[in-house]
């Protein structure tokens, strides 16, 4: 399904604006970019925290350049000061001047990522860095500067807890430990700012501490079966911590989705827990074919053709 060059103002004169939300690992990337194919002159803004910053694309998650199928993306690894916190407000500005300037050259932008706090910046019409809205004692304001349509993709969550448990093991199998080791820096190891905030730099920084990447070139970085058991140990406790702070991070951010929710942010929410069963269904199968195929079937019925109908709507209103 195609569309015209879409409208970008409505009658209050805001600039028309695709949000996609939900937790981390629940597809947000892959629905901005299969949007993207049925309006073509879609261009992505990613809003994640750690992904904001050039490096470590494994272990941050970035949508890998093949599978961003020729669109243009915005704000993904275009910090190049990795020991340094970029401010909500920064990225409000820096978000800002980026949409203004896709609208004016005709193109819709779409905001996708899990950083709440920052799209809550980015959106609101009046901004105060000193106010966290997510504390209990906060309200969140409906006042938006943006004609926002809020796509929230959802996954039920004792299948997400799993599926991000096999996703972390799927990284490490792509080289998201060398990519560690590489990055590791023993001045720095246990410094929490910029990109050292990201999963699994503070876990696998422990590791490095008592096992140098340098140290063991015979064994490789990972960890092999013949190698000393307390270094498998203290490997195996990383892995298990990086899988557990990734569920406690996908946790955080749907509390703060509701929190938006519940302080009147209309959202329409897709539920993609039958696509993610069909997936892991079929990363545990070995014939490939027909769950691939069943997969792709589910998230296209359930998430992408709904979502195509509704912002179509609201591009036409």
């Amino acid at each position: 399904m195609g569309s015209s060059t879409p409208h970008h103002r409505n009658n209050q004169n805001k600039t028309k604006l695709i949000v996609i939300m939900g937790a981390t690992g629940t597809g947000k990337s892959r629905l901005s970019v299969d949007l993207s194919t049925h309006f073509p002159h879609s261009q992505i803004i990613n809003s994640d925290k750690m992904q904001l910053f050039n490096g470590l694309d494994i272990t941050t998650n970035k949508i890998p350049l093949p599978e961003r199928k020729g669109v243009q993306h915005f704000l993904l690894g275009e910090f190049d000061s990795i020991d340094a916190d970029v401010a909500p407000s920064q990225f409000r500005s820096a978000a800002g001047s980026t949409i203004a300037d896709i609208v004016s050259r005709g193109n819709l932008p779409l905001l996708v990522g899990g950083s709440n706090t920052f799209i809550h910046a980015l959106l609101v019409e009046t901004f105060d860095p000193q106010v966290d809205v997510f504390a209990e004692s906060s309200s969140v304001s409906r006042a938006l500067r943006y004609d926002c349509c809020f796509l929230w993709v959802d996954v039920a969550w004792s299948v997400l807890s799993e599926y991000l448990c096999i996703r972390v093991d799927e990284m490490l199998d792509s080289g998201m430990l060398e990519e560690l080791a590489q990055f590791y820096d023993p001045t720095k190891a246990g410094a929490m700012v910029g990109l050292r905030k990201a999963i699994g730099v503070p876990e696998f920084d422990a590791y490095f501490r008592k096992y140098p990447p340098w140290e063991s070139p015979e064994n490789g970085v990972v960890p092999n079966k013949d190698c000393d058991p307390s270094r498998r140990e203290a490997y195996e406790e990383a892995l298990q911590e990086i899988k557990d702070n990734t569920c406690r991070l996908a946790k955080r951010q749907i509390g703060k989705i509701l929190r938006l929710r519940e302080g009147g942010w209309d959202f329409t929410r897709f539920d993609a827990t039958a696509t993610f069963q069909a997936l892991m269904k079929k990363k545990q199968s070995s014939a490939v074919a027909a769950p691939e195929l069943e997969w792709r079937e589910i998230w296209e019925r359930e998430v992408v053709e709904p979502s195509v109908k509704i912002v179509k709507r609201f591009l036409e209103e």
